[in-house]
């Protein structure tokens, strides 16, 4: 069976007694992968029952009134409409990219069967947001070909992508193992890329732009999406950041201060891109928003990711110009935040922004 019986079983003595909590790791664990109790990590659990509460499906929200703005010529400005077409060129292949991260390199690695349920349940709601942008490009009429190949023709976005794209082929090599503290290293400097920069940062200039257009009453269809997708990621990135810092406890002599400068510095290479694109998807400034706004948040945000997994504050000082987004993200409450019927659709339990 090869590396197949190391992802499955993780070793033979796991048919020779039953699971012990002691046996259980998020890497290099020696307990049955297929057995999910004794539960050890019960705040992945609680994520993952949390998620299933969350469900939503695109096509539940209509498109009509959003259509019928971007058919008007004068509904949205020319600067808008850029906006709105580069976000969805990001994010068209974007979320893709997170679940072939999660399907074809960290569930295998991960060794805690309670984390990887939460996997799972990730992947799945990539595919629900890869489906969302399709539903609204299709529902607007969009050159399809122009939007999903954006990040093949756009710069902006093509940077952001070839960032990531070292740190997905590291985990999805087959030939990849976690058990020696170089790799143990990689994986972690991963998860932490992706939860934290990907997750947690590339994706906040777009949420921003499309929810101000939402609070404007503009292209309220798909700024309810992008809510519900604000929503979902929210949790993706705590969940990771869980993770991370659970494999640390774990693994402490992981976080050198080698990898600590490395971190660092990826941290600001992070900030950077998500500036140049920001300064790319709004020349000028619109619905009240600028570039320069921007590199504040993106500091804030870099600060507050920092600060969650354990580094030190990189931006003195930054402030966060959009109060409003922190209220959505921070409030452990339901929010009506387009001031009409609320918006939050649930499914077998309450509403979670955590």
């Amino acid at each position: 069976m090869g590396n197949m019986e190391t992802l499955v079983w993780n070793s033979k003595e796991q048919t020779q007694g039953r699971v012990r909590l002691d046996d259980k790791r998020v890497i290099n664990g020696s307990a049955d992968v297929n057995q999910l109790v004794p539960i050890k990590y019960g705040w992945a659990w609680e994520k993952y029952i949390a998620g299933c509460a969350n469900h939503w499906m695109p096509q539940e929200i209509g498109m009509g009134r959003d259509l019928a703005l971007w058919k008007d010529p004068n509904g949205l400005t020319e600067d808008e409409r850029r906006v709105i077409k580069r976000n969805l060129g990001f994010f068209t292949t974007a979320d893709s990219l997170a679940a072939n991260n999660i399907v074809l390199g960290t569930y295998r690695h991960i060794t805690a069967p309670e984390c990887r349920q939460y996997l799972l349940r990730q992947a799945f709601e990539e595919a629900i947001h890869t489906h969302a942008y399709q539903y609204i490009v299709e529902s607007l009429g969009l050159d399809e070909g122009e939007i999903f190949n954006a990040y093949n023709e756009i710069p902006s976005i093509r940077a952001k992508d070839e960032f990531l794209i070292p740190f997905i082929e590291t985990l999805t090599d087959p030939a990849f193992q976690t058990g020696t503290t170089e790799n143990d290293q990689k994986i972690l400097k991963s998860l932490i890329v992706f939860a934290c920069l990907m997750e947690g940062l590339f994706f906040y200039v777009g949420f921003v732009q499309i929810l101000a257009l939402g609070r404007q009453n503009k292209m309220m269809g798909a700024a309810e999406q992008y809510q519900y997708i604000l929503r979902d990621e929210s949790m993706h990135c705590n969940f990771g950041i869980d993770l991370i810092n659970q494999i640390k406890m774990e693994n402490p002599n992981l976080w050198t201060p080698q990898l600590v400068h490395e971190l660092e510095g990826l941290f600001r290479k992070a900030v950077e891109l998500e500036y140049a694109y920001a300064e790319d998807t709004m020349p000028r400034g619109i619905l009240g928003l600028n570039a320069g706004q921007f590199k504040e948040y993106l500091r804030f945000i870099a600060n507050r990711r920092a600060e969650q997994i354990g580094l030190q504050v990189l931006y003195e000082g930054a402030t966060n110009p959009f109060p409003w987004m922190s209220e959505m993200l921070d409030l452990k409450k339901e929010v009506a935040f387009f001031e009409r019927r609320p918006t939050e659709y649930q499914s077998g339990g309450a509403l979670s922004w955590d």
